[in-house]
């Protein structure tokens, strides 16, 4: 480091020491080696990394405001000329933690994973042992990425339930289990099929959020299904039996004589795990209404006219 240890942290002369430690700790997720090959990113962690060890001390920093040492430490003489390598390197060894407690979790977020009792570090069990880094190298163990994806799955598959096969990111396809009755929204995870780990850090994971097609005739509320089903005017008069579509196929279902659109019928357990479905009554005319019908209502409604809008206009 050479120059101000404030500029390299981006603080004011004023910042207080939870303001230095936050900085340091956005440079660190950004410009460590282990994660930036860009040079200049190298060459602000170092600066970084000097500038905190010297503003971290109160009493080192009271010096260097006071004129008393360089941005080195120095006054007369080297001032960490008992550590070794510390000469220009706040971390001893190399850059990394030097083994400061309060930033053990930063490089756990970045190399490792937070262990029981505070320990940080990947499958070689701490941040010791590679590379002379204190923690970090080039060899480092370090968990895979998550990878976060849409899955996109048609309604009767996610009202089934069923395999559906997707084409990875980096390459691939895979083959998925869609369960039963999964919704909007839900999120599917696949352990270890994101990002490969480095060193011997296990793959991340993949989270599939699903998106659910539309049905052309089925609609979900909750595990019930709905759909609307058109009958026939004859069908409405006199009932009988059709042929009622269901996530799992048809099924037949009973009109009642004179039924009437809008009339809601429900098969029990014929929705999503033990949901019903609800089957609205739609009655749908002939395309065409022949002479023989046309003469035939003609003579009903002389002998049966009824007034199904009756007490509509009555607004009181």
């Amino acid at each position: 480091m050479a120059g101000d240890p404030y500029a390299a942290l981006g603080v004011s002369r004023g910042a207080s020491a939870d303001e230095i430690k936050r900085a340091y700790r956005r440079i660190a997720k950004t410009d460590h080696p282990d994660l930036n090959q860009d040079p200049a990113a190298a060459g602000r962690f170092a600066a970084a990394s000097a500038a905190y060890d010297l503003l971290k001390d109160p009493e080192q920093r009271r010096r260097f405001d006071a004129g008393e040492i360089n941005d080195q430490g120095q006054d007369q003489g080297p001032r960490w000329s008992g550590r070794p390598g510390a000469q220009g390197n706040p971390f001893g060894q190399g850059p990394g933690h030097g083994g400061d407690p309060d930033l053990s979790d930063v490089f756990a977020d970045l190399f490792g994973q937070r262990q029981p009792g505070g320990q940080t570090g990947g499958p070689r069990g701490g941040f010791g042992g590679f590379g002379g880094f204190g923690g970090f190298g080039r060899g480092a163990d370090m968990r895979g990425q998550d990878l976060r994806l849409v899955l996109q799955v048609d309604f009767l598959t996610a009202a089934r339930g069923g395999r559906t096969r997707i084409t990875m990111p980096q390459g691939g396809s895979l083959e998925v289990a869609i369960p039963k009755g999964v919704r909007e929204g839900q999120v599917i995870r696949l352990r270890g099929k994101g990002e490969p780990g480095l060193g011997r850090g296990e793959a991340g994971d993949a989270y599939l959020e699903v998106r659910v097609g539309e049905h052309p005739q089925f609609r979900r509320d909750g595990d019930d299904i709905h759909v609307v089903l058109p009958i026939s005017l004859d069908e409405a008069v006199l009932g009988g039996k059709v042929a009622a579509p269901t996530i799992d196929g048809p099924v037949n279902l009973t009109i009642p004589r004179g039924a009437t659109s809008g009339q809601r019928l429900r098969l029990r357990g014929r929705g999503i795990d033990g949901g019903d479905q609800h089957v609205e009554l739609r009655i749908a005319m002939p395309p065409h209404v022949d002479p023989a019908l046309a003469a035939f209502f003609e003579e009903w409604r002389r002998e049966n006219a009824y007034d199904p809008r009756r007490g509509m206009s009555d607004v009181s």
